[in-house]
């Protein structure tokens, strides 16, 4: 863009209209500008100005024309067609890029070299530290669980920090930004913060050293009364309703509203807050709190719903505030529940109640913790069959709100995958012990009691789902492969790579095999990874050869479960699996109308008029509900699947 220095003409034209410079030489401007849009307005340092030339249109139908009215400008960068105006105290040290609207704010200033936000150590889980994240506007949940949650590999946790206080320092300056076509409107105190273009930011009280990415196609807003401090927001991200953050990252299509307070915590990707609190929190995708009585301290958390007046503690009163815990993916607690820090809960368990015995379910997944005379009972597997649990498997992809293809995170929403099977298959092992051995009602399991009837139906629910989850993958494979003849699926059979094999890990949204982890922390370690963009790619490969890896695990699980020699597998045993994986679907589903009813039977009480007849009936009520629905297509899916797939193994040759 090409710039020039004012005539004399147009000084003394500014000088009439109430504009003020001790260096006049020092502004430069577009051959373009007309003076006549520049009223009250005092240059100091370096200015450059673009041209005005459009109009905003605003709610309500005001128009107000480009240009600088009643603003202090020191050393500022003006992009073309910005209106500014009434600015309290200043704008300095800042480019301002075209299309910029900024109306009635006390400051905006940059002091100092800063990277707005990059390179602030976030302090997570332990509040006393040891498990601090260095934030910064390419951060993942992937490299901050790595970073994180892996204090015995030193080295690769020194090289991830290492790569963000490199980014960090990248992106150091001197000079603010203020993206194209952002909007800054009734705000107070903003110093050292890049704002990203689309940004819209309205009636906040601060914002201090902080990047806002935002773009046209997931604008940022930033509402009244909100106050900000050492931050990294994303975009899409909503933040409004005097919502107060300090040390903070706020991930992709996030909501942070109705007072919303947090400290030294991570929020991922489509996390919902609002009301309660949040204090050195690792927030993975979809955690959501809604009450103001909820209190997120020194967790791990990913999926997860936390009723109202849910609390934990990570201090015994003794070395302080050591102590964190996780809740594996899809936890929910219900109201009042609590956890007494250090302890491990589940995926997918539901929490009631006060829980004080740091206990430890991490291979008990989808079952209920529950406190019974001042004890944790543990009932392994009874989620699987609750309705709320699916309800919310289904709702998640449809409530991620994140757009294009290339995201931050990587976030698999399957339920049954060989993180959550292979804690079912170690949670069968485990259960089976308790009644061939178990000599009371009650057997105590890792700080938790576990009855004879909770253990036998957690075996038979387990098994129903390890058969299904065998099925889903076989079918999955079988879309894959050539059958057109017995010979090319039975060779196909066994997957032909390694990666796969062995345990897999849950990485923040990420599910991958464990070895393939260590691989990646190999690389770290030995500097073979040297930016963030290497990292995330390796991330990416992981996530979107998922399958193709389930199926190498998939594959030994069913040899092992049905007990089959891959050397004599044959048409007929593959026929058995998918006919017994269609009644394991079945039966699972059959199990979740019964959760189902019950809910609906609760509902009629109180759905219509108090003193009032309905002529619905309960048949009625229950056929339309759009999940009894849902699970209605599924049965059909599933079942004309399975007989397509017996169809085509019975007729290969």
């Amino acid at each position: 863009m090409e710039y020039r220095k004012l005539t004399t003409e147009e000084i003394e034209q500014l000088k009439r209209q109430n504009c003020a410079s001790s260096e006049w030489e020092s502004i430069e401007v577009s051959p373009r500008i007309e003076i006549k849009y520049i009223r009250q307005v005092r240059f100091s340092g370096s200015i450059r100005l673009g041209y005005f030339e459009k109009s905003f249109e605003l709610p309500g139908g005001v128009h107000k024309h480009t240009g600088l009215f009643n603003v202090v400008l020191h050393n500022v960068d003006i992009g073309n067609n910005c209106c500014i105006e009434n600015v309290k105290n200043y704008i300095a040290n800042y480019q301002i890029e075209e299309n910029v609207f900024i109306e009635n704010v006390d400051t905006i200033l940059t002091e100092g070299e800063t990277s707005f936000g990059n390179g602030v150590e976030v302090i997570v889980l332990n509040e006393m530290g040891g498990n601090e994240v260095i934030i910064h506007d390419k951060l993942s949940a992937q490299e901050a669980y790595m970073e994180a949650c892996y204090r015995d590999r030193p080295l690769m946790v020194k090289r991830l920090k290492s790569l963000g206080f490199q980014y960090a320092k990248e992106m150091a300056s001197t000079f603010g930004k203020i993206e194209k076509y952002a909007k800054i409107i009734n705000a107070g105190y903003i110093k050292n913060v890049k704002v990203g273009a689309y940004c819209e930011i309205e009636g906040i009280d601060r914002l201090q050293n902080g990047t806002i990415v935002s773009n046209e196609e997931a604008p940022v807003y930033i509402g009244c009364g909100v106050t900000i401090d050492d931050f990294i927001i994303q975009q899409g991200t909503k933040i409004i309703d005097n919502v107060s953050l300090s040390a903070c990252y706020v991930g992709e299509a996030c909501v942070l509203a109705h007072g919303y307070s947090a400290t030294n915590s991570l929020f991922f990707c489509n996390c919902h807050e609002e009301n309660g609190e949040a204090c050195s929190a690792f927030a993975g995708p979809f955690t959501v709190t809604h009450h103001k009585s909820s209190l997120l301290i020194a967790g791990l958390f990913s999926f997860m719903n936390a009723g109202s007046g849910s609390n934990q503690s990570n201090h015994l009163y003794k070395l302080g505030p050591i102590h964190h815990g996780i809740l594996e993916r899809g936890s929910k607690t219900t109201s009042d529940s609590y956890i007494l820090w250090p302890a491990r809960v589940g995926a997918f368990s539901l929490i009631m109640g006060r829980h004080t015995s740091h206990l430890d379910t991490e291979n008990m997944p989808f079952s209920y913790l529950v406190e019974t005379d001042g004890k944790s009972c543990l009932i392994p597997a009874i989620n699987l069959k609750s309705v709320g649990t699916i309800r919310d498997s289904r709702k998640w992809p449809k409530r991620d709100k994140r757009v294009g293809n290339k995201h931050l995170d990587c976030v698999n929403f399957n339920l049954l995958s060989p993180y959550t099977i292979g804690k079912m298959v170690k949670a069968v092992k485990i259960l089976k012990d308790i009644v061939e051995n178990g000599k009371n009602d009650t057997t105590p399991y890792k700080n938790t009691f576990i009855s004879m009837h909770s253990a036998l139906r957690g075996i038979k629910l387990y098994t129903i789902a390890i058969r299904k989850f065998i099925g889903n993958s076989l079918t999955s494979h079988l879309e894959r492969t050539d059958c057109s003849s017995a010979q090319s699926i039975l060779e196909h059979l066994p997957s032909r790579r390694s990666q796969g094999e062995g345990d897999w890990v849950d990485i923040s949204g990420l599910i991958a095999p464990k070895k393939e982890i260590a691989l990646l922390i190999g690389k770290i370690e030995q500097g073979i990874i040297q930016t963030t963009e290497e990292l995330n790619a390796v991330f990416y490969d992981l996530h979107s050869n998922y399958y193709r890896y389930e199926w190498t695990w998939a594959y030994s699980l069913m040899l092992e479960f049905y007990h089959l020699d891959a050397k004599k597998i044959t048409i007929q045993d593959l026929i058995w699996i998918i006919k017994d994986w269609k009644e394991a679907v079945v039966e699972l589903d059959e199990m979740l109308f019964k959760d189902a009813e019950k809910d609906v039977k609760l509902s009629m009480i109180s759905s219509y008029g108090f003193e009032g007849e309905t002529d619905t009936t309960f048949e009625e009520e229950f056929n339309k509900n759009l999940f009894v629905q849902d699970v209605h297509s599924h049965i059909a899916s599933k079942t004309a699947l399975a007989e397509y797939w017996e169809k085509v193994l019975m007729g290969v040759k």
